[in-house]
């Protein structure tokens, strides 16, 4: 068969090389029909005995999880026991096949489909891409429906005697059927749907396996056992490469093996310029047990704690919104786990864009609702019980706390407000906590940047979030892919605002850092050091990456080449003189 290349979205990085393992879409030739009303509970029960039959699988994949599992994979887990649980799986399909005689499985479609096209108005890119999950979910009940296996074990045509590594080809895949995969035979993934935000993407990241989704029509282009080249540094999958394309990649994935082992060693070796000047490396969690990789990557602090994960998965009922002991045993947890190095948690990022639940509404434009800080003052008592929590853990450690989406004044006003507060009530009952804890704001909103003194004068440090930023000034959403070709952390104006927020921040003599995708890319580092940043915080697989820049990185280089860079504006040329920035020799004095 011909060779041809299928292009897509990179979620993880590295090369894999091995043969394609088709797992077929169980909801492809889902049946439609009408039962008779004599056969109407009949068919009820055969739909709760797949949900059973799920429920107990799940509960086996929990008990069996090995000890080197990556500490999300639990906790997606347990997302989807509770989507199961919940009434839009476990009541909604069934009052369907009563009240329309649907078949079990196009019930359970039906229910699907709505809940899908649901979540289609959430504007935050992770919490959208939520429905992947509850599709999952409904994938595994289908299975069972249709009598489709859910253990996967490839039959290689190579011998026993030459193992040939499997790259998994489906139209997507769960944190759980992951564990499937996850042995020796296995070393990629490629998916038809999905996008970075997606657990699956999470995942794969985690253990650090490539993967590219987001490729429509593979199952249908890819045939089982072909060759595949998963290229997850271009977002690229090759099918039946030609021998001398498979020559050129396989001597890059021993180049990068080799130097994934180099980069293992600058662990424990502090992050410091050429020219001496430290740098901090920081991680983004959204779990407490994200903090053994943090460690183990060699982050100094928990720069994002992401708290609304721990909201996550949870029904619309406020009843059931994570207490303040919940809370603080998981803030407390992360703390622990970091052995007297900063925590920084962020309040509850969520909204009426991003609601608790399944969303009932949506709004004319949720990216302009009532979100994140906007949410929390309007429920003051559920912040409370969230800024207590938070307050209780800082007894046990170094802890900050950040607050998303500040844009006024007043609001920075009302915030601090309740945080005195929420000390007031700890306090009164008795509770520890550091009385001088840091308070600080994501700037990730253009009017937030042009009126930082406002910040400055309130608060104890800033962190951009670049993600928002970069949507918000740019007026695009990077996960449209009508226009996510115009999402570009490059673009003049970005630029301008990121050197504008850290040299306001430094000139107040408050810390500053950056919390979003552009902190874990290596090829901005040079960059980013030479606007004066000296604090990043990332996902834990990006550190090394991004320590090997700094380690080679020379201030009194960078410093006037990047005031250059800032003089451009043309994204053309930005872009050329960034990847000059990469090239450039620092150890050899540059030029």
């Amino acid at each position: 068969m011909a060779s041809f290349a299928l292009f897509g979205i990179s979620v993880s990085r590295g090369i894999s090389i091995g043969r394609a393992h088709l797992i077929a879409h169980a909801a492809m030739d889902t049946k439609h029909y009408l039962v008779p009303q004599e056969k109407v509970e009949a068919e009820v029960e055969r739909l709760q005995q797949a949900l059973s039959t799920v429920q107990k699988e799940l509960e086996t994949i929990w008990s069996n999880l090995p000890v080197d599992a990556p500490v999300e994979l639990g906790a997606f887990l347990d997302v989807h026991a509770m989507i199961l649980a919940d009434s839009m799986i476990s009541k909604e399909p069934f009052n369907i096949i009563r009240t329309r005689r649907y078949n079990a499985e196009w019930a359970l479609l039906t229910q699907i489909e709505e809940l899908s096209a649901k979540f289609d108005h959430i504007e935050d890119p992770y919490l959208r891409e939520r429905k992947a999950d509850i599709q999952q979910v409904s994938e595994r009940i289908m299975k069972v429906l249709t009598g489709t296996p859910t253990d996967y074990h490839p039959v290689s045509p190579e011998s026993d005697s030459e193992r040939v590594d499997m790259i998994v080809v489906a139209y997507d895949i769960s944190p759980a059927d992951m564990l499937q995969f996850r042995d020796d035979t296995f070393c990629g993934f490629v998916s038809e749907i999905g996008g970075r935000n997606s657990h699956a993407a999470i995942v794969a990241r985690s253990i650090d396996t490539p993967a590219v989704f987001g490729l429509a029509g593979a199952l249908s282009l890819i045939r089982q056992d072909d060759w595949l080249i998963v290229d997850a540094d271009a977002g690229i999958v090759i099918v039946n490469p030609t021998p001398l394309v498979l020559e050129q990649y396989r001597a890059r994935q021993a180049a990068q093996t080799k130097a994934r082992k180099k980069l293992t060693k600058l662990k424990r070796t502090p992050a410091v310029t050429i020219d001496g000047t430290p740098v901090a490396l920081l991680a983004n969690i959204e779990f407490p047990d994200d903090c053994t990789a943090a460690l183990e990557n060699g982050a100094i602090g928990i720069g994002l704690f992401r708290s609304e994960f721990l909201f996550m998965g949870r029904s619309g009922n406020v009843s059931r919104i994570p207490g303040e002991e919940e809370q603080f045993e998981a803030y407390k947890k992360a703390v622990t786990l970091m052995k007297g190095r900063p925590v920084t948690i962020r309040t509850l990022d969520i909204g009426a864009d991003k609601p608790i639940g399944t969303p009932e509404s949506s709004t004319l434009n949720p990216a302009l609702g009532r979100r994140a800080i906007r949410y929390c003052l309007a429920e003051p008592e559920l912040f409370l019980v969230q800024l207590r929590a938070i307050l209780r853990a800082s007894a046990f450690g170094p802890v900050k706390l950040l607050v998303p989406m500040l844009v006024h004044a007043f609001e920075i006003d009302q915030t601090l407000a309740l945080i005195e507060q929420a000390k007031t009530q700890l306090r009164e009952a008795n509770r520890k906590f550091d009385e001088n804890i840091k308070v600080g704001a994501m700037v990730e909103v253009p009017a937030a940047i042009l009126g930082l003194p406002m910040f400055t004068s309130r608060l104890d440090f800033i962190s951009i979030g670049t993600n928002d930023l970069i949507q918000y000034t740019l007026a695009i959403d990077r996960v449209d892919p009508e226009v996510a070709y115009l999402y570009n952390p490059l673009h003049p104006a970005i630029l301008s605002m990121l050197s504008m927020t850290i040299w306001a921040a430094d000139k107040a003599g408050i810390p500053v850092s950056v919390c979003g995708e552009v902190a874990g890319d290596p090829h901005l580092t040079r960059l980013l050091l030479g606007m004066g940043l000296r604090e990043f915080s990332m996902h834990p697989a990006q550190l090394l990456n991004v320590k090997q820049e700094v380690l080679s990185s020379d201030l009194k280089i960078l410093k006037p080449k990047v005031e250059n860079i800032l003089a451009l504006v043309e994204e053309e040329a930005i872009e050329k003189a960034v990847h000059d920035l990469q090239l450039d020799d620092m150890t050899a004095g540059g030029t």
